[in-house]
């Protein structure tokens, strides 16, 4: 779980490299998502899509009728993510904002996170457990995806067992369910994820 990782430079990354060219680059709504949110029966509200890279995944919320936020860390994911959305006439707010000193001050009903956190260093874990504590509205759902640790190539981000994720979040948010999966991109071989639903306590 705590292996060192090197990550590339999110900023250049996204400024150099075209989105359909990403291997987490998938151009409809997540499929776990979206069973989630039938699941749960969320059909409507704020949402804040964290991470969003090539900001696929809030158009397909705001396309679904949530009003939706967009933040990522790169500048240049936020501005190609905007550039798509005014392309597409879709109305999304798409911010740059670091989730470890996050800027973000309201609550969202509904927060996806499909490639942040399993990128964060494991001593700023708690940290960011704290921030979502914070931005999940009372009655919200926050929905993360995240390598697993049955994922057998030894590269990319860091894996999670679902053990690992109650320890993590365990404190702030009831993990309401937790299950193996895949994650939807470019790769031939898909890698192994956890999709995760939880509630604030």
């Amino acid at each position: 779980m705590n292996a060192e990782r090197n990550f590339p430079d999110w900023q250049e990354l996204y400024r150099t490299t075209p989105n359909e060219s990403l291997p987490w680059y998938h151009e409809r709504l997540d499929a776990d998502l979206e069973q989630a949110l039938e699941r749960w029966h969320v059909a409507s509200g704020r949402a804040l899509d964290l991470g969003t890279g090539p900001g696929t995944q809030a158009l397909a919320l705001a396309g679904r009728g949530f009003e939706v936020t967009g933040s990522d860390l790169s500048h240049a994911a936020v501005e190609k993510a905007a550039a798509l959305a005014a392309e597409r006439g879709a109305s999304v707010r798409f911010v740059q904002d670091d989730i470890l000193d996050s800027r973000l001050a309201e609550r969202f009903d509904v927060v996806f996170d499909r490639g942040c956190f399993h990128c964060l260093p494991p001593e700023r874990r708690a940290d960011y457990a704290r921030t979502l504590g914070r931005l999940v509205a009372p009655g919200g759902m926050f929905f993360l995806k995240c390598f697993s640790v049955l994922e057998p190539w030894d590269g990319g981000p860091y894996r999670f067992s679902p053990e690992d994720i109650r320890e993590v979040f365990g404190e702030r948010f009831e993990v309401l369910s937790v299950h193996e999966t895949v994650y939807q991109g470019t790769l031939d071989s898909l890698p192994r994820a956890l999709f995760v639903a939880l509630k604030p306590r």
